[in-house]
């Protein structure tokens, strides 16, 4: 795999960001069938906006993503982007979902950006790969590679 990503003839970068964000509450709504949704779901929007995922991992509260974006998107636009799209359709498809997200929002307000250009992608795929390991989770965390 190149270092670099091409966008068109002329433009070449290497824009890599981890990105967390979480249910509304942190209600651990993310299990089972609607965790899968969520997964193919994100692989869609990514797909569709030439987003590159790297790695990543959907818990049961919060989703981790470590992905390189093409320049014409900022990180607040990949993040809109996916929760919006994910959120909408995770509601749409999942009536018994509207019963704890009344008010049609179902991620939280914010997001968390990290820049990876200084730290290396086998660190974050070491993180993303323990950073969930508790006693007593019944439900696997699956990945979004």
């Amino acid at each position: 795999m190149s270092r670099y990503n091409s966008f068109g003839v002329h433009t070449v970068t290497n824009l890599s960001v981890h990105l967390v964000f979480v249910t509304k509450y942190r209600y651990p709504v993310l299990t089972g069938e609607i965790q899968k949704r969520c997964r193919d779901l994100i692989r869609q929007i990514c797909d569709s906006e030439d987003v590159k995922i790297l790695s990543g991992a959907i818990a049961h509260d919060h989703v981790h993503i470590h992905v390189s974006r093409p320049p014409r998107l900022s990180e607040s636009e990949v993040i809109r982007k996916l929760k919006g799209r994910t959120g909408r359709k995770l509601l749409l498809e999942y009536p018994e979902l509207k019963k704890k997200y009344w008010g049609h929002h179902f991620w939280a307000i914010g997001y968390g950006a990290w820049s990876t250009g200084n730290i290396t992608k086998e660190i974050i795929d070491h993180y993303l790969k323990h950073h969930n390991e508790k006693p007593n989770i019944s439900d696997k965390v699956f990945t979004l590679e």
